[in-house]
């Protein structure tokens, strides 16, 4: 098995709902929601794309980095990559339904852990998404980590204490899917965060808590001070929103102020490891991987999910080693051509 024929295989499990483009870039799939595609004008997709197409790498050869150390340690555990699976659900309406739910999560979560790091399980209007999700981190022995929506507090913290039953490294909110369109269309309330709300959440969750969908500096800095582990920094693939930036746009104000006081990850757009150092140059401390993923499990089950994985982490191993870096520690600004 090889990329090629994932995405051959891919695109007919997908037919009608992704065309497994050449270049995933959120043109053929414009306003696509449910679906695979960016709301609206598709303008959000299209803009993590283009934003990460911007940052130039200065090409280094004159350096002893000449076998990185990918390795990276997050919510206490060691992966072998800074590369997770980001967290995914709608398998029915927005891929097609070829491959059900529960053995979709399957193959992101153990995939995942086979390629030696970590994948998320998300929530949605069916109960069968979170369902399926934290039975795939059970059956991995805890590997996983539970995103949820922005649902009551009842309900979350509800959620959060399921999460833990089964091992969950971590728990994490959806904050941007308050204004999700498929959470709309199945009668699912959600909304907005309050930074009250915030605080009883995560002061009740014995857990590493993430706060997924952060885009500006302030927001960066409230989920530091109501006490998230971590945040993703994310416009959630463009689907909720119509003309975000892209993530490489904002990334780089949101670390200059909280790099080191709150883990830092980053979701849109990652097609290849050198998009991976791109952002961990930008300030990142990981990236999530989405729609490759789902390309990934659809053309090439749990085997397809760590192949997609594995690749972009060879990838990111051979830019590191011509960009003169080490180790991910040593990711910085430098890597970056700036005139």
């Amino acid at each position: 098995m090889n990329i090629n024929e994932i995405k051959k295989n891919a695109r007919e499990k997908m037919k009608g709902y992704c065309r497994v483009c050449k270049v995933c870039d959120g043109v053929a799939c414009a306003g696509e929601v449910p679906g695979m595609g960016g709301i609206g004008t598709g303008a959000s997709f299209r803009a993590n794309l283009e934003a990460l197409a911007k940052v130039k790498l200065n090409l280094r050869t004159l350096h002893s980095a000449k076998d990185p150390d990918i390795s990276v340690e997050l919510f206490g555990k060691k992966l072998s990559m800074p590369i997770l699976a980001a967290p995914i659900t709608g398998s029915q309406y927005n891929m097609g339904g070829a491959v059900p739910e529960e053995e979709f999560i399957k193959m992101v979560i153990s995939g995942s852990k086979a390629a030696g790091t970590i994948g998320m399980c998300g929530d949605g209007g069916n109960p069968i998404f979170y369902d399926s999700g934290l039975k795939a981190i059970e059956e991995e022995k805890g590997h996983g980590i539970a995103i949820m929506k922005p649902r009551d507090n009842d309900v979350v913290l509800k959620m959060a204490q399921r999460a833990k039953s089964v091992g969950a490294l971590a728990v994490g909110m959806d904050i941007d899917g308050a204004g999700l369109v498929t959470m709309a269309l199945m009668g699912q309330p959600v909304g907005p965060k309050t930074r009250e709300e915030l605080e009883e959440i995560i002061s009740k969750v014995d857990m590493p808590f993430i706060l997924k969908g952060i885009m500006t500096v302030d927001e960066a800095e409230l989920a530091y001070e109501v006490g998230a582990s971590a945040i993703v920094v994310s416009n959630h693939g463009g689907r909720i929103l119509d003309s975000t930036p892209g993530v490489a746009e904002v990334l780089p104000a949101i670390a200059k102020r909280l790099k080191g006081r709150i883990t830092i990850l980053a979701d849109g757009g990652v097609r290849s490891g050198v998009d991976v150092l791109k952002y961990l140059a930008l300030g990142a401390d990981a990236v999530l991987v989405g729609r490759p993923v789902i390309i990934g499990a659809y053309g090439g089950g749990m085997e397809g999910v760590k192949l997609v994985l594995e690749t972009m982490a060879k990838e990111l191993h051979q830019a590191m080693i011509l960009t003169g870096c080490r180790d991910i520690s040593s990711i910085g600004p430098h890597v970056i051509y700036n005139p």
